[in-house]
């Protein structure tokens, strides 16, 4: 583990310790599912994990999805939705409007530290660059991900958009957006020319529709993006989340040899290893990242006096300035 993610575990812990007032136990549960590919594939990663949840709970977990991510969001502000698999951007959201508080977060099966935007073109296609992509002639074909996703909005927005000064509405022929599988399917059928996507959804599709994988190509990858959080709704009782907590930090670590071996191969289908404790710290990157994209946006706005941009800027760098603070605090070694 290394030592952001030492830091991430430290205040996860104390997350689990000090969070919430004691109230009556609850008996069952509500768990959010972001809407990253269609709800029957979700169902069959899902459910086993979920049915795992409630027999070491003693809680019936229930799966709850929505059409959107925002659904999720919303779930669980109207308390509909009492934890939940978010990314991060949706995590924030959910944090923010939705008294959300990260718990815990995914490990890549792989070792991996995280995973990646992408954007794809068909592997016929002359696309090959991020250049040929910004040509912004209008003739191209756009898919981009929900509002809410972090790798199919938040980071090509940030990244790709802002950056460079582009408005995606006067840059392409058309603009859609649809959720990861959506995406990809049509990038494959050539029904877009070029769409968001991740890496942890490229390597799911090579596994379960190996042929659809091999017309797609990457084009551009972004920085690295922190693994996805689990999120708690944090009026849930003590006991409650105590279960949560020990449930997700000893699945597939604890119990007999064939225990884990089952819980292991339910996390594989899932492209996780067993899960680390995590706090809001979490978001700091992804923080920065919206500020980022914001301050993009205004040295772009040729609307805006210079006195105007000026002051926004010192607005935003001061947020930015923030976290950063914030991120350096978190203990090194």
């Amino acid at each position: 583990m290394n030592a952001f993610a030492r830091g991430l575990a430290a205040a996860g812990l104390a997350v689990a310790l000090t969070a919430g007032s004691a109230a009556a136990e609850t008996k069952e549960l509500n768990f959010g599912i972001i809407s990253t590919e269609s709800q029957q594939n979700l169902k069959g990663i899902w459910i086993p994990f979920l049915d795992a949840m409630s027999t070491k709970t003693g809680m019936k977990v229930n799966a709850f999805f929505a059409s959107d991510y925002a659904g999720v969001i919303e779930g669980m502000r109207f308390g509909k939705v009492d934890v939940a698999w978010f990314g991060n951007k949706s995590a924030m959201e959910a944090v923010d409007r939705a008294d959300g508080e990260i718990f815990a977060q995914s490990v890549d099966s792989e070792g991996n530290p995280g995973y990646w935007s992408l954007l794809l073109a068909n592997v016929d296609s002359p696309l090959s660059s991020l250049d040929d992509v910004l040509k912004c002639d209008k003739s191209l074909d756009f898919g981009i991900g929900d509002p809410n996703s972090t790798s199919g909005f938040l980071v090509p927005t940030t990244f790709v958009f802002a950056k460079n000064g582009v408005d995606p509405k006067t840059c392409f022929k058309t603009v859609r957006n649809a959720n990861h599988e959506t995406n990809l399917m049509a990038v494959a059928n050539k029904q877009v020319d070029v769409a968001t996507n991740n890496t942890e959804n490229l390597r799911r599709l090579e596994k379960t529709n190996p042929e659809a994988a091999k017309k797609v190509k990457v084009i551009w990858q972004s920085p690295l993006i922190p693994s996805d959080p689990i999120v708690w709704n944090k009026k849930l009782d003590d006991e409650t989340k105590e279960k949560l907590m020990s449930f997700f930090m000893s699945y597939g670590r604890q119990g007999t040899p064939e225990e884990v071996e089952a819980a292991r191969k339910v996390l594989a289908g899932l492209q996780w290893a067993p899960f680390r404790p995590s706090s809001d710290a979490q978001l700091y990157p992804i923080r920065i990242m919206e500020i980022t994209k914001q301050m993009f946006q205004v040295e772009a706005d040729d609307k805006l006096s210079a006195e105007d941009k000026s002051a926004q800027l010192e607005t935003l760098k001061a947020e930015k300035a923030k976290y950063e603070g914030l991120m350096a605090k978190i203990p090194q070694a």
